[in-house]
């Protein structure tokens, strides 16, 4: 048996401590908001936090988690009230949804470690792909999660005052989606 705490819960898992800690949070922990994508670590989306930092699941193992804390999207707030969550909705920085969780695991990670990051740490720190393109509002949610998280600023989806919504838009750099989403380099 495998042996280790995921969202503050202390679990055992009856299973081959080969298995990748993807499947035994989705299928032995019914913890379905970690999300299967690529299965090789590319995409991002079954990130989770062990021991704070942001992991691939699908990369890792069972046994390399025996005595760690992992959290999950379901443990990051239960009422959805993480900076992190609430940025994202008051950004608009989600569209489908799919590869969501994992991005907010990994901005959860980069807040906890520097709560003040540059558009490149935050470009380093959070390299999930995403099909809707969100990567514009996402790097908004990030810094505005940044001010929640330093009690800078409060949520609301209307921008700062004398600001219009084009200009809001225009003051942060988009981020740029990874260059191996297409096989030439350039962003479709």
């Amino acid at each position: 048996m495998t042996r280790l705490t995921v969202n503050e819960r202390p679990v055992e898992f009856a299973m081959d401590p080969r298995t990748p800690l993807l499947w035994a949070l989705r299928d032995a922990a019914n913890l379905t908001g970690t999300k299967y994508g690529c299965g090789v670590g590319d995409c991002g989306a079954c990130t989770v936090l062990v021991d704070g930092a942001a992991l691939r699941s699908c990369l890792i193992t069972l046994a390399e988690c025996e005595g760690r804390f992992v959290v999950t999207i379901e443990g990051l707030s239960r009422d959805r009230s993480h900076p992190v969550q609430q940025a994202m909705v008051a950004e608009q920085a989600i569209q489908c949804g799919f590869c969501t969780p994992g991005i907010v695991m990994s901005a959860a990670a980069l807040l906890s470690a520097n709560a003040s990051p540059s558009d490149a740490e935050i470009r380093a720190a959070i390299p999930n792909l995403c099909r809707c393109g969100v990567y514009p509002r996402l790097l908004r949610a990030v810094h505005r999660a940044a001010a929640l998280t330093r009690r800078e600023d409060t949520i609301d989806a209307a921008p700062a005052p004398g600001i219009a919504p084009q200009a809001a838009a225009r003051a942060v750099p988009a981020l740029t989606p990874p260059s191996s989403l297409t096989s030439s380099g350039e962003t479709p």
